[in-house]
């Protein structure tokens, strides 16, 4: 038999009862039935009930073992009788009768209970994840996102795609988030920087004339935590296709996000073709451009119906250059849905925390309007506002009115507000869409000047004519984002992999040919030798894992996440390292109390004492000696 087990603790059924076997496990609880012991053993693969009879050797034993203790049983298999069969156990119909017991892992007292779901902090989760992880619900989820990993990975091959690998240190990028940077010892004063994902080498790739390529890429990025968002590390599915156009990764995506996510899930996923919805229409109906679908609510422009309208708030908004929106919600004034005076008066409040003056509101409810702002109205805005939005009794309409971003922006939130309060949102389905035609350029806030607005080697739609003859800001680019449920899966772009018209588009955001060539060197010199068009995109695996294990946030599918900090409480990360090891690569850390000049002035002084006394002990030994009677 063998040392630890013949069976896991998931595997014993109906079948084996007469078998004398040998299972090793946690205890994960125990229970005192009048002198007899239950104990139900877990592992990775499940749990099994344990009886032990006091007439056991081993019994005694019990009293000093505590839960998470490992431990191995050697047993018969029983059935159980028919009243105490577990349905909610795999195991359920059989328990292991325990004739010996051997201690493999003897545990202290645990800071927290691994069986029991209590609220425990996170901070304390963090620092013991080792314990967290045996947690049921926890454990489930990681073993699902190494599934989903390995379906990803089933599907790209069957796609035609083929798995490569691209280098971890790297060059640091001007574009983009904040680098990871690792200085070299060899090469002192110069630094690598773990890649923010494996752009430049996947296009390269395609250059080099491999056509389909894809990873489980690691990217790094010093970016702040959200709860879509882990700060440092992160997995994303990379891929890139050679001679495809931007149909052609819809096309891939579409297919692989059908397949994969019902292996998964029971919730429904909208068909494919995903809606395809420009940017600009985006930021204007919804207020961003990760839209939730599943909400039922978006902004309607009535601009024009208050350019001469009796209230006067709106119409010199409008004469201004500002817009005034309207979010319509259906029911909410009539019958049992009716919503009490103080669910407006806290949306106001809402909108006006999330950055607007003030939010108005007109109520139709048993042939009636009923607002504050309705008797300063003094022409036919009413019937106006109801040919517009479709107006039905019991609706309401809530009314933002400001500069179009800042509008933008705030009926976006508040529009998220108002499905989670009035539970709009559907819960069981995922809906996916297509953000397209991203604008190329925008304008510096601060500046003035041209800028990219989003990736910088995205393929300009109408190519060198384009960028030659329209407005820039007018210029569209095939860049693309996916996303599902509000949550941005990925970017994604057809990549400029034309050199002329890459040096044209730097130079009007201010680069010259020689900054490209510094910058962008490797790329742009393989581009000149002969590139195929290519685009491709990378969805997020975490962030896909954390919609299938319908997470809270991000950090419940990653096994050793950091906190919002940035900070390993398990592995104590980021921490001090020894001087030696600073010496060897020519890095001295500024105290965080100091500021950086006063720490620069100080080691530059001392710096040139030490130049001073280098140069007073050569000149003294090149200076010959005095022939003197002192001398001598």
């Amino acid at each position: 038999m063998h040392e630890f087990r013949t069976h896991t603790c998931g595997q014993l059924r109906k079948s084996d009862v007469g078998q004398t076997v040998r299972i090793s496990g946690w205890i994960n609880s125990v229970r005192d039935h009048g002198g007899v012991i239950f104990i139900d053993l877990r592992d990775h693969y499940g749990k099994t009930q344990v009886v032990i009879d006091p007439t056991k050797e081993f019994y005694r034993e019990l009293e000093r073992w505590r839960v998470e203790t490992v431990v191995c049983f050697t047993g018969t298999v029983v059935a159980r009788t028919p009243e105490t069969v577990n349905p909610k156990l795999a195991t359920g119909e059989i328990e292991l009768v325990a004739e010996a017991m051997t201690v493999l892992g003897e545990t202290e007292q645990v800071p927290f209970q691994v069986a029991k779901d209590e609220d425990v902090p996170e901070s304390l989760r963090l620092k013991y994840r080792f314990l967290d992880l045996r947690r049921d619900d926890l454990h489930k989820k990681i073993v699902m996102r190494s599934r989903l990993i390995e379906e990803l990975r089933r599907k790209m091959w069957s796609l035609g795609f083929t798995e490569y690998q691209t280098p971890i240190l790297t060059s640091s990028s001007p574009e983009g988030a904040r680098d990871y940077l690792v200085p070299s010892r060899v090469h002192p004063g110069k630094f690598y920087a773990l890649p923010q994902a494996p752009q430049q080498f996947k296009q390269l790739l395609m250059v080099a004339g491999f056509d389909r390529y894809f990873q489980i890429a690691p990217c790094f990025r010093d970016e702040d935590a959200r709860a879509d968002r882990s700060p440092g590390e992160f997995y994303q599915l990379d891929i890139e296709m050679s001679y495809a156009t931007q149909e052609d990764i819809f096309a891939i995506l579409e297919n692989l996000l059908t397949e994969i996510f019902p292996k998964f899930t029971t919730k429904k996923i909208n068909a494919a073709p995903f809606p395809r919805i420009p940017y600009r229409e985006s930021m204007d109906r919804f207020g961003s451009d990760k839209p939730d679908l599943r909400n039922p609510l978006e902004m309607i422009d009535v601009t024009e119906i208050f350019r001469n309208s009796g209230f006067q708030a709106f119409t010199k908004n409008v004469a201004n250059g500002g817009v005034v929106k309207a979010i319509k919600v259906s029911g909410i004034a009539a019958g049992s849905n009716s919503q009490p005076r103080r669910f407006y008066d806290e949306m106001i409040k809402f909108a006006q925390e999330s950055g607007a003056k003030g939010m108005a509101y007109i109520i139709w409810a048993n042939g009636e309007t009923r607002s504050p702002i309705v008797k300063f109205m003094t022409g036919n805005e009413i019937p106006e506002l109801e040919a517009k939005a479709g107006i039905q009794d019991g609706d309401v309409l809530f009314f933002l009115a400001d500069q179009k971003a800042l509008v933008n922006s705030v009926g976006g939130k508040v529009i998220t507000e108002l499905g989670r309060r009035l539970n709009l949102i559907n819960q069981d389905e995922f809906k996916f869409c297509w953000i397209v035609d991203f604008p190329m350029f925008e304008t510096d806030e601060e500046t003035g000047s041209l800028i990219f607005s989003h990736n910088p080697f995205s393929m300009p739609q109408g190519g060198m004519k384009a960028i030659m003859e329209k407005n820039p800001l007018d210029i569209l680019a095939y860049q693309y984002d996916i996303v599902c449920n509000g949550i941005e899966l990925s970017s994604g772009a057809i990549r400029n992999h034309q050199p002329e018209l890459m040096y044209k588009m730097f130079e009007m955001c201010g680069y010259t040919r020689e900054i490209v060539d510094e910058k962008f060197g490797g790329m742009i010199n393989a581009f000149k030798l002969g590139a195929p068009p290519h685009g491709g995109i990378a969805p997020g695996v975490d962030r896909m894992a954390m919609l299938l294990a319908d997470a809270p946030n991000i950090r419940e599918v990653i096994a050793f996440p950091f906190n919002q900090q940035a900070e390993d409480l398990m592995m104590n990360a980021p921490a001090p390292v020894d001087m030696k090891q600073l010496r060897e690569l020519r890095v001295i850390p500024v105290p965080q109390e100091l500021k950086y000049e006063e720490t620069f002035k100080k080691l530059l002084a001392e710096a040139e004492k030490v130049r001073a006394a280098e140069a007073a002990a050569a000149a003294m030994t090149a200076a010959p000696a005095q022939d003197t009677e002192a001398g001598k």
